[in-house]
């Protein structure tokens, strides 16, 4: 009977952040940096005939939520916002907080309670060996996967070092 063999040995490794990225703002600026700056190296390179981006973004998320207080500043309700996008979720929570009839339905005055919000990107990078891996940021975390090589994780280490908000 045959066995399965190991041909890679992909790694990931957690960067928990010591204070979340502080709001919407901050991690969106941060993200745009990235994509803009390319501060890992990330190469671009060939498949199926087509030339593709050193970095790009795969997927973004962004979810918090408006709370509604009475006057004595008890929740009487909440309403949960998620978005594919930053610009979406401004819109929702601006839109819902704007809302009269939803205020009056839930009987107290809405708030955008920014200490919940949760912010994801994940971006994918082609590094300069050849290897392509994964980098997941997070309001509290940064996750890198799908790396072989240990001088990829020490980039991206000495590259967050660098920026006193993913101390």
């Amino acid at each position: 009977m045959a066995d399965f063999v190991n041909t890679t040995t992909t790694k990931t490794a957690v960067r928990d952040l010591a204070v979340p990225i502080s709001d919407l703002t901050s991690f969106v600026t941060l993200v745009q940096n990235i994509l803009t700056n390319n501060p890992w190296g990330c190469t671009s390179y060939q498949s199926a005939g087509q030339t593709l981006p050193a970095l790009v973004q795969t997927r973004e998320y962004y979810s918090g939520r408006i709370v509604y207080e009475d006057a004595e500043a008890k929740t009487v309700g909440q309403i949960s916002v998620k978005a594919p996008t930053a610009a979406a979720f401004n819109t929702n929570v601006s839109t819902i907080v704007a809302q009269a009839a939803l205020s009056t339905a839930m009987g107290g005055t809405p708030s955008h309670d920014s200490s919940e919000d949760k912010f994801s990107s994940t971006l994918r990078c082609h590094d300069a060996n050849g290897e392509l891996y994964i980098v997941a940021l997070s309001r509290d975390k940064i996750r890198l996967s799908s790396f072989e090589a240990d001088t990829i994780r020490t980039s991206l280490d000495t590259w967050a070092d660098a920026i006193p908000a993913l101390a």
